[in-house]
């Protein structure tokens, strides 16, 4: 019982910081795939993982392409637009 509740509080709490990025997104006015691209690959990482723990898929490639997106997002970080504050 106890996984089926926290898989639901990832869920939730993973389309609710989605939906805030969305909304800052949109009120800075960044628009493009560059600059979401880090934002996507974070996001990717808990789903990779909670896909992994419900088929019982953990392992070296869990780990693998968890590694990947933290890369890929980080390298994508130099095109998130700088602020003018």
């Amino acid at each position: 019982m106890m996984p089926i509740i926290l898989s639901m509080i990832l869920i939730l709490s993973l389309i609710f910081s989605i939906l805030v990025v969305i909304q800052k997104r949109k009120n800075a006015g960044i628009t493009g795939f560059k600059s979401a691209l880090t934002s996507i690959c974070f996001f990717l990482v808990p789903v990779t993982t909670l896909l992994a723990y419900w088929f019982n898929f953990m392992g070296l490639l869990n780990w693998s392409i968890t590694v990947i997106l933290l890369i890929v997002g980080g390298y994508c970080k130099k095109y998130i637009p700088v602020s003018k504050k």
